[in-house]
């Protein structure tokens, strides 16, 4: 679909014959997305937003009642100071957006606009510390990031700006930093399983995909239907890596008296996980939304004629009342659209729940319900619609995690050589789950061999190994069970 083009109502591709177009489709016919004059930079339109201001709220509580506190470090980091971390600066140098000039004058230092806060959080971390008193700093900030990617860009999942959480603590203690990796990923995991209605493979990535700067990288992973995993969030533990650096010197005075460096970690979740949503969940009627997140949760769509008109929408009017004390409701009484018309579009947008009331039902004292995950009717006394609409609204949310969890199991398939991984991931669209060296070389290696895939992570739970056990690819021992496959 060209950019721009004018949209008709409903989706005129399924999944199948083009996911490409079919996503494109989708955000834009669900109003998610609208394309700017940047390339690779979104307009994220309300109904959007308000999924991220969803997921940051459930995020932000849990962040604050583990004690974390929101600050916020500027866009603009002098290249000087990007540069006092080298392989962090490595990791990040193909992606930063330089800024040059300020009006016509040339800056007599380039300024990188923020791809991640590391270096210039550190700076400041530098000045605070002094004493194991000072510690731990646990902060977050929620705000955007540039990363000029040269890659093919795809709204939410791939972009050149996007908005994020990005936290950044030190401790005193490894053990007290190395704890905390597990239990942000915990509240991430929390987060695409109660809220997004998402199951999630948890675990640690290979020394080749982890974070540079980092000691290792916690991720949680899943894969869609389309046969490609993605990276839904990591947490980083940084070691001493960064407090190390003459540049930062993040040190601090024990309760002896001596002199140590800060245990530091970092920690991110993104906008893409809308992506994921989509992706996920979506049908060939358009987008799929898990009720938490959905900006109308229910939508009441009165069959309205001029004889009954009236009545009907004294009962709308209360029905909605009833329902807004603990849903998000939208009355859609528009009079130049049908019935039909309204169906499809709310379709179209997600919405978990459609009530229709006209002048039959009202004489039953019915309504029906229409739940958007599985296209069934319900007829509903109008006593009862408080009670079977909280219950609808529940077993949708249940029924699509149930859903997606059937698809991550069935995607997996455990191979143990090289021949069965090509197989699997390249023919059949699967993900593997094999013994492997988890060396940088061999993983090269295997992406060469596959067509681009690689390591999603290893699982803290391992399967036991035997003594022997060679790696699926190098025949070398093998070290731990890894998942791999095609990813974005």
């Amino acid at each position: 679909m060209s950019k721009g083009k004018k949209v008709t109502q409903g989706l005129t591709i399924t999944r199948e014959q083009d996911a490409s177009e079919w996503f494109t489709q989708i955000i834009q016919k669900a109003e998610l997305i609208e394309y700017s004059p940047v390339s690779g930079c979104y307009i994220l339109r309300p109904r959007s937003f308000f999924i991220w201001e969803e997921i940051k709220n459930f995020l932000d509580k849990k962040f604050k009642e583990d004690g974390v506190k929101n600050a916020y470090f500027p866009l603009f980091i002098p290249e000087s100071l990007l540069q006092k971390e080298s392989s962090h600066v490595e990791g990040f140098a193909p992606e930063v957006a330089w800024v040059e000039h300020g009006g016509n004058t040339k800056l007599k230092e380039r300024l990188a606009v923020r791809p991640t806060s590391e270096t210039i959080m550190y700076d400041a971390y530098g000045k605070w510390v002094r004493s194991y008193k000072d510690l731990p700093i646990r902060l977050n900030q929620w705000c955007n990031v540039v990363r000029w990617e040269f890659k093919h860009c795809t709204p939410f999942l791939r972009s050149r700006e996007f908005l994020w959480q990005e936290g950044h603590t030190a401790f005193a203690e490894q053990k007290d930093a190395m704890n905390e990796t597990h239990t942000i990923l915990k509240f991430y995991e929390q987060t695409f399983k109660e809220l997004l209605a998402i199951p999630v493979l948890a675990g640690r990535k290979s020394e080749k995909e982890k974070f540079a700067g980092a000691d290792y990288t916690l991720s949680l992973e899943s894969f869609f239907p389309n046969g490609k995993a993605i990276q839904g969030c990591t947490s980083h533990h940084l070691g001493q890596n960064f407090s190390r650096k003459k540049a930062f010197n993040i040190s601090f005075t024990n309760n002896e008296g001596k002199k140590e460096h800060v245990w530091q970690n970092s920690w991110g979740f993104s906008t893409r996980t809308i992506g994921v949503v989509i992706m996920m969940h979506s049908d060939d009627k358009g987008l799929v939304l898990p009720p938490k997140i959905a900006q109308e949760q229910v939508v009441i769509i009165p069959i309205l004629f001029d004889k009954t008109k009236t009545q009907v929408m004294k009962e709308v009017d209360a029905i909605e009342e009833k329902l807004a004390k603990n849903h998000r409701v939208h009355v859609d009484d528009r009079d130049k659209y049908s019935p039909g018309w309204k169906f499809n579009e709310w379709e179209t947008k997600g919405t978990p729940l459609r009530i229709e009331i006209g002048p039959r039902d009202l004489e039953k004292g019915e309504v029906v319900i229409t739940r958007r995950d599985t296209n069934n009717k319900k007829a509903v006394k109008i006593k009862d619609i408080e009670v079977e609409v909280a219950k609808q609204l529940d077993a949708m949310h249940d029924n699509l995690y149930k859903k997606a969890n059937k698809h991550l199991k069935e995607s997996v398939v455990e191979v143990t050589t090289l021949a069965e991984a090509k197989k699997e991931i390249n023919k059949e669209k699967k993900m593997v789950f094999a013994p492997w060296c988890a060396l940088p070389e061999c993983e090269e290696h295997f992406k060469e061999e596959t067509g681009g895939a690689k390591s999603l992570n290893a699982p803290f739970k391992q399967p036991k190994m035997k003594a022997d056990q060679k790696c699926f690819v190098c025949k070398e021992k093998a070290q731990k069970y890894f998942y791999l496959g095609k990813s974005y």
